[in-house]
């Protein structure tokens, strides 16, 4: 589901911020610790650059104008999501926001780290915000705010730093898909032709599964998300196609009945979440309205005909494909993929 990337400061803070319209599933943990590498540091964001790419660029945003003169050298990052479009685009930040109470790095960011050869890369505390100083002393060349919901406070501050690439409105903190986030950056770091090939090696992954699965087409699903203060409808019907769908799944009929901000389903209406396939997930643990042993031992729960035919599984949160699926990136959707098509395989044979 195309969710933007909630990780406006870092994934862990964002799942625990999860709203009832983002959460889809959750997303990001930042790169890596706070030590800085040679690579981080000398690695180029022009490498791959486009040959035609031409300079100085100028992109119009929802405070004014950003003028990129010369091609960037040394990119810093302001979220999570922002880190993940850099990394796909083989640029290695030379600061990013810090993960948060030691929360491991997602595996496919630490696929591209390990790629890039970046090693641990330079952080900041964010705790208490956007470190602005810690960004400055870094010198960046360009700064990404593609995928943060505090652009609003932060670009005046960050605008004398380096130029500020983000969006054209305000609005599209919430709307602006994954794809549009990438190529709007892309354009600021001359590597137009490189955010092509991410999109269309990450639509190849999803086509290829959704081939080797023709029994997915046309089956229903219900996808939900214990938040702390409701068991939410995700799948409701505005909300826009996301990876199950991409793979052949539809939404069922009473999807018609929910809306991002009307989503929430009580237990005495735990039918309404029966499908041919029943996706549930439990990102926020023992802080859920309900926990996974109650909710699953519920009777009406156990009444449903995806529990009762074993047409249910849970979407894990703790391996971060739960966030990943509320917010996907360019870096995250392939992983996303890779580790859902099982689940919902075994989902669909009953196992």
């Amino acid at each position: 589901m195309s969710v933007p990337s909630r990780t406006c400061r870092r994934p862990a803070r964002a799942l625990a911020a999860l709203t009832a319209a983002a959460a889809c599933l959750g997303l990001l943990t930042a790169c890596g610790g706070g030590e800085d590498s040679t690579a981080a540091k000398d690695k180029p964001a022009a490498a791959g650059a486009d040959a035609s790419a031409a300079f100085p660029v100028s992109l119009t945003n929802a405070w004014g104008k950003t003028e990129v003169k010369k091609k960037p050298v040394k990119v810093a990052t302001v979220s999570d999501g922002d880190t993940a479009i850099a990394l796909a685009l083989g640029i290695v930040p030379v600061i990013t926001p810090d993960v948060e109470d030691g929360a491991k790095v997602p595996e496919y960011k630490q696929r591209a780290i390990d790629k890039l050869g970046a090693g641990k890369l330079k952080t900041y505390d964010d705790t208490d915000g956007t470190a602005y100083e810690a960004i400055a002393a870094e010198a960046p060349d360009v700064i990404l705010g593609m995928n943060t919901w505090e652009m609003d406070a932060d670009y005046a501050k960050l605008q004398p730093i380096a130029p500020v690439v983000t969006f054209t409105d305000k609005a599209h903190a919430d709307t602006m898909t994954w794809q549009d986030r990438l190529k709007t950056a892309a354009k600021a770091l001359g590597l137009s032709a490189k955010a092509d090939e991410v999109i269309a090696a990450n639509e190849k992954a999803t086509t290829d599964a959704a081939a080797a699965h023709p029994e997915f087409k046309g089956k229903t699903y219900t996808y939900t998300v214990v938040h702390p203060e409701q068991v939410s409808f995700m799948s409701y019907a505005d909300q826009d196609p996301g990876v199950f769908e991409k793979l052949g799944f539809t939404k069922t009929d009473k999807a018609k009945n929910y809306a991002p901000n009307k989503n929430a389903v009580s237990l005495e209406n735990l039918d309404q979440l029966d499908a041919d396939v029943l996706l549930v997930t439990y990102p926020f643990g023992d802080r859920g309205v309900i926990s996974a042993t109650e909710l699953e031992s519920n009777k009406l729960f156990q009444s449903l005909n995806a529990v009762k035919t074993k047409h249910f599984t849970v979407i894990p949160s703790e391996n971060s494909l739960s966030s990943a699926i509320a917010y996907p990136d360019a870096l995250s959707a392939p992983w996303v993929v890779e580790q859902v098509t099982p689940l919902l395989a075994k989902a669909v044979a009953g196992q």
